[in-house]
């Protein structure tokens, strides 16, 4: 049976810490507590948890946490874990046979991260899986008898354990707050985390945070990018452009993001709101029924779902079309329930 060593980073978690400890007990033989400078009651908790509590500087940097905590396990595995996770009985089952009859020659193991949407994540799914579980020392071997050739690709085992993540908000506000401090130390900011800042955004920013970010967005145009983040950049300036009633800067993105091919729902959706505020609602309705019929999300999923099709029956009922409306509302409820 393998052994597992539990590592957490933290800060002010006193409110959910317990039930994710109580979730771990029996599971794993050791777990290590990263503290980044907790003011509440997160480390008396840890304490009678017997969790092995380090302190650690915060540096904006959840890598270097992560790393820091990695260096800190002693067993044969090493289970990330956060503290607004649970795992519930069944599960605890599941991953107690798992700890059992792992295959040694497996590196890593993916478990369902599940409840995404009801908390306003970054994703647009319910659920998804994650790498959870990690070989802490991993060797490596040769294979093929002639040409041989180390086998340099883990080897990953997708498990049936599912994780519900039940956060008590939503971290947006402390990310966006992290972005904007990694710009001015002018950070590199790889092209998977500008994606993930875009898409948190359009998940939970508000107003301030696009126009907070819209110079980055906008300097990024200054480098040759993939087309792929080139469709997300248009979508924050054009929403950008939305916020502060700036037609040009809408009309500007929106055309290039409509002549590479196929628009984005976002854009869509931004264009028909805009005519939708200056009451030009045939116009608006063009825009939205792009968005729920003939595109796809860039960011977020609901822009091509349930948003526009709300969006359609408040331009229906402007229009009198009061059984229209209606039937808009039901499809919006239908897709809105089809997404968890």
């Amino acid at each position: 049976m393998i052994t597992i060593s539990a590592c957490m980073i933290v800060k002010n978690e006193e409110r959910v810490l317990q039930r994710c400890l109580d979730s771990l007990a029996g599971l794993v033989d050791e777990i290590i507590l990263v503290d980044t400078g907790s003011t509440d009651r997160t480390k008396e908790i840890a304490e009678e948890y017997s969790c092995k509590i380090y302190d650690f500087e915060w540096v904006d940097d959840f890598a270097a946490a992560r790393n820091f905590s990695f260096s800190k396990a002693g067993m044969d595995y090493i289970y990330v874990a956060d503290a607004d996770e649970v795992i519930d009985e069944t599960n605890r089952e599941r991953f107690r046979s798992l700890k059992q009859c792992l295959l040694p020659e497996i590196d890593i193991v993916q478990m369902l991260y599940t409840n995404q949407l009801q908390y306003n994540t970054t994703y647009n799914f319910n659920e998804e899986y994650r790498p959870k579980l990690f070989k802490r020392l991993r060797p490596f071997y040769w294979v093929d008898p002639i040409h041989e050739t180390v086998i340099l690709q883990p080897v990953i085992y997708d498990s049936e354990i599912e994780i519900l993540h039940m956060p008590e908000s939503n971290h947006a506000s402390r990310d966006f707050k992290v972005f904007q401090r990694l710009i001015k130390k002018g950070i590199t900011i790889s092209d998977k985390l500008i994606g993930m800042y875009a898409r948190e955004l359009y998940i939970a920013g508000d107003d301030q945070d696009f126009l907070d970010a819209e110079p980055f967005f906008t300097s990024l145009l200054e480098q040759e990018v993939s087309s792929d983040l080139l469709k997300l950049i248009q979508c924050i300036l054009v929403r950008c452009g939305r916020i502060k009633k700036d037609s040009e800067l809408i009309l500007k993105y929106a055309l290039k993001n409509v002549a590479m091919g196929k628009a984005s729902a976002e854009v869509c959706y931004e264009v028909g709101e805009y005519f939708y505020q200056k009451e030009d609602i045939a116009e608006a309705v063009i825009w939205f029924m792009n968005a729920a019929y003939e595109t796809e999300a860039e960011l977020n999923i609901h822009y091509s779902k349930d948003l526009p099709l709300e969006r359609l029956a408040l331009c229906y009922e402007k229009s009198g079309n009061t059984e229209g409306a209606e039937e808009f509302r039901k499809q919006a409820v239908i897709r809105s329930n089809n997404l968890t």
